[in-house]
């Protein structure tokens, strides 16, 4: 049977049927975006979701999931809720979207590989580790290919995010127990409206400066936030899943054709082009981030989850920038 799932302006979608996890989720790092939206989607299946983070949020006694405060860098009592879980997800980092000071470099990588040594850590002194252990990463792993289109099998790029990328993913293979089943996820844009950077092109798009970005050619890798989520829960429940997969969807687009849909989907005409020197003071003096997450990019496809059948619900960017901002106006293609 198919479960029929509403959208935003009322009309049903068809979504796969899809089996939910049964038993306790530990989600390391879940306080943000992407953790509430896969706390929220286990909790609705009826599991039971332990969120561990650095701080309680205010709201902990209206959330129907349970939280438990650790440092991601040593051991306590939150390693008990590990114990006897059904999976753990490990979502643990510092944000990218941040102006790269040393400092600022230094906090990305350590909060990655820290994290998930402390849970290679709480792993060894349980009696019962979890079965499957689901590990973000990043696409970016890949690099600013210009054109290149990526797979699991291309060649990691350059810099700062593939090493940060390569760390992440080396403390993770030394850390998961031997028995476990293992699954990477290495994740590209993900588009939500609650959280992540579509907010700030939202933003930008709403001042009218939501057009193109230098040569404006730059890929941009992209995947819904229903998308993830149901691969979240795939990569839980789903026994053959094994090993690192690319989570975009897909069909990546340039950066150019991005803020045109985005435009259209918030019913806004007009988007004014900014240069790579104006993006470069902008985003340092004004949005406070790096302006190479806008000024580079990469064309990421997954062949290993083609392979596998994973039917995405939202493969084309237009229809997903629709569902989450969608006006509905009668916009002329190409405006």
């Amino acid at each position: 049977m198919r479960a029929i799932r509403p959208n935003r302006e009322g009309a049903a979608l068809e979504a796969n049927t899809e089996e939910s996890p049964a038993g306790r989720v530990v989600i390391a790092g879940g306080t943000g975006f992407l953790g509430g939206n896969l706390a929220r989607r286990l909790s609705d299946a009826g599991c039971d979701v332990v969120v561990l983070g650095r701080h309680r949020p205010a709201e902990q006694d209206e959330l129907p999931w349970r939280f438990a405060v650790w440092n991601a860098r040593t051991l306590g009592a939150w390693s008990a809720e590990i114990n006897g879980a059904a999976a753990l997800v490990n979502l643990a980092g510092r944000s990218v979207d941040c102006i790269k000071t040393p400092d600022h470099c230094d906090e990305i990588l350590r909060s990655r590989v820290e994290s998930t040594r402390v849970l290679g850590q709480a792993l060894r002194t349980i009696d019962q580790p979890p079965p499957v252990w689901v590990q973000m990463s990043t696409a970016h792993r890949y690099g600013d290919a210009p054109e290149l289109v990526c797979d699991e099998d291309s060649a990691f790029g350059y810099g700062l995010a593939p090493r940060v990328g390569e760390a992440w993913e080396e403390a993770y293979a030394a850390a998961v127990l031997p028995g476990m089943r293992q699954v990477i996820l290495r994740t590209s844009f993900v588009l939500g409206k609650t959280g992540g950077a579509l907010r700030t092109l939202a933003w930008l798009v709403r001042f009218r400066l939501g057009g193109k970005v230098g040569h404006g050619r730059q890929g941009i890798s992209w995947i819904h936030e229903h998308d993830m989520d149901r691969l979240f829960v795939q990569s839980i429940t789903d026994p053959t899943m094994q090993g690192a997969y690319l989570a975009t969807a897909p069909h990546p687009v340039a950066q150019e054709d991005f803020m045109r849909e985005l435009r259209r989907a918030m019913g806004v005409r007009i988007g004014l082009p900014a240069t790579s020197l104006m993006v470069r003071f902008g985003a340092h003096w004004l949005l406070r981030t790096d302006p190479e997450l806008g000024l580079y990019g990469r064309y990421c496809v997954s062949r290993r989850l083609r392979e596998h059948g994973f039917r995405f619900e939202f493969p084309q960017v237009g229809p997903a920038l629709m569902d989450l901002y969608g006006k509905r106006k009668n916009l002329a293609p190409g405006s």
